[in-house]
């Protein structure tokens, strides 16, 4: 209960910041008319991207909990098994100490890359779902919202990363799933386990793209004591 209720004020700092609320890891007063330069400095950029990563996890996890409530006060049991909810691994999770050092910053900042863009549509159309049931509660709409427009500013961001770490320009990635086709539904319930899956396992991929993130810059930053990874 405790646990819960610190992640509330937590999050409810995050949502209630207007600081937070229209910040992005790339703002950048110098920047380009192109938005091909941009003066921030590495650390800096690296900094804001895992802070921002760190915001969406908490969020999402807040949403999920949300959600839980919701179902619960429409007693509601969706039967989902945990196992059987997400889409395939997108982006495997390196597990072993040798694993994470033997993966290099390329598959790294590729990884990320392809985790953000995968969820931007399913989160958007999470978002506009929630908007027509009739008893979402205000506080689950606030962060649906947050995390659709948040997670486009990070992808935003890991694409500065891409060019300022690795010199690549923009990337089009070939090979993700589309969601939207599997998830279709004229169902009501069958609606509400869509949109619940969405965010259970958009939570777990945040969780992905914040450890990745932390792992980068602990790599580009703190090379000689990189010790944690």
């Amino acid at each position: 209960m405790k646990k819960t209720t610190v992640l509330q004020v937590c999050v409810a700092f995050v949502l209630c910041s207007p600081q937070v609320m229209t910040g992005s890891p790339v703002d950048c007063p110098d920047q380009d008319t192109a938005g091909t330069s941009c003066s921030i400095s590495m650390e800096k950029l690296l900094e804001r991207a895992v802070q921002h990563a760190e915001l969406i996890y908490r969020v999402s996890e807040e949403s999920k909990l949300l959600f839980d409530e919701m179902l619960i006060s429409n007693g509601m049991n969706l039967h989902i098994p945990e196992g059987n909810m997400c889409a395939p691994k997108t982006v495997p999770v390196p597990l072993s100490k040798s694993e994470i050092q033997q993966i290099s910053d390329k598959w790294i900042l590729h990884s990320l890359l392809i985790l953000a863009q995968f969820w931007i549509d399913p989160l958007a159309e999470v978002q506009a779902s929630l908007e027509n049931y009739e008893n979402a509660p205000s506080a689950l709409l606030t962060r649906s919202k947050w995390m659709s427009t948040k997670l486009m500013s990070l992808e935003q961001g890991i694409t500065v990363l891409i060019r300022q770490i690795l010199g690549e320009g923009s990337l089009t990635l070939e090979g993700l799933e589309e969601t939207s086709d599997r998830f279709v539904s004229s169902n009501i319930l069958e609606t509400v386990r869509r949109d619940y899956s969405v965010i259970y396992c958009f939570r777990k991929d945040a969780h992905k793209m914040q450890t990745f993130l932390k792992l980068l810059k602990c790599r580009q930053i703190d090379k000689e004591n990189c010790s944690l990874f």
